[in-house]
């Protein structure tokens, strides 16, 4: 079968295609043929060498959202079937025609749910959702900023508020492309935050108050202008630093009772089951009462690996960027 992997850290072209032997499942495991990858920003950075998630060793295999069918089967599986179409965050190995994953974070997807689209469910949707209901605490009639409005979490973020009773939802990306691409999703306002006053934008779209919540990706003098567009008694949600800078916040700025929380799905995962297993069940109806639509900017052939990165880095997506093997 073929497997991307890379040795050292560098340029999309260090990514190789190469063909090894189909792994067989072990003790709990299941051997998915894949029908799309999709691709994380994350794995990106970690091929760049940024320890995202505390790794970015060599050689590097990257990881991220596969949906496939079930094709064999380990001993002590229970839940899952040959024949079974899933889909799952896949940590490493994932770039390949088929992967070896446990079960305990697989979903069961419908026959006729597209593969591609499927692939938004584990990481991006569920991201979206918990970071807004979780931590957020999003209710009825608050003011949201989405930050990186147009990208794989950030375009879902954008239907997931609507549809949990937001009042305005302020969409914030770096061209007219993204903003338009957002206003189409269901944004209330759009602000580039290439501007130089797009935070005075924002305020003034809030009656100079700032916004309830604020879901922060960025990071570096976004992360800061953000808490400042935070309003009293808000919370400033920060879930991942695409620039790769983490600066420090200023603490007295809290003091005007300003919330940071920060949001880790992997926390989520062990942690609050019960309420990963009802914001899927949540995310499931929103999908198919058309409330929330994953959007693919484009599908690639797996041998199309760096091209895959070389349109991440140069964030022009709109939605989703997928590899079909």
């Amino acid at each position: 079968m073929r497997i991307i992997r890379h040795y050292e850290h560098g340029a999309p072209s260090v990514l190789r295609l190469e063909e090894v032997e189909k792994p067989q499942p072990g003790t709990g495991q299941v051997l998915i043929r894949a029908e799309a990858i999709g691709v994380t920003f994350a794995e990106v950075q970690r091929r760049q060498g940024i320890p995202i998630g505390g790794h970015a060793g060599l050689p590097g295999a990257p990881g991220g959202d596969v949906a496939g069918t079930i094709e064999a089967v380990g001993d002590g599986v229970t839940g899952f079937a040959v024949g079974d179409r899933v889909v799952g965050d896949i940590d490493q190995n994932a770039y390949a025609d088929y992967v070896v994953s446990g079960t305990d974070w697989l979903i069961k997807i419908p026959q006729d749910l597209d593969a591609a689209e499927a692939t938004l469910l584990p990481s991006p949707a569920q991201t979206a959702y918990h970071a807004i209901r979780e931590s957020g605490r999003l209710q009825p009639g608050q003011t949201i900023v989405i930050d990186a409005a147009a990208g794989g979490v950030g375009h879902l973020a954008v239907q997931i508020a609507k549809a949990l009773g937001a009042g305005k939802v302020i969409a914030t990306a770096s061209t007219q492309a993204k903003l338009d691409f957002a206003r189409e999703l269901g944004a209330d306002v759009t602000i580039n935050y290439s501007d130089k006053d797009w935070t005075d934008q924002v305020l003034a779209a809030t009656d100079g108050r700032g916004a309830d919540i604020v879901l922060e990706t960025v990071g570096g003098d976004v992360l800061l202008k953000s808490l400042g567009i935070t309003a009293q008694f808000g919370t400033l949600v920060f879930y991942g630093s695409a620039s790769g800078d983490i600066p420090d916040l200023p603490t007295l700025a809290l003091s005007r009772m300003k919330n940071v929380a920060g949001f880790s799905l992997y926390a989520m995962l062990y942690n609050k089951q019960d309420a990963v297993a009802e914001g899927q069940r949540h995310l499931f109806e929103l999908i198919a009462s058309g409330q929330v639509k994953p959007v693919v900017h484009d599908r690639l052939p797996l041998d199309e690996a760096v091209k895959a990165h070389e349109l991440m880095e140069a964030r022009a997506q709109l939605g989703k960027i997928v590899l079909v093997p």
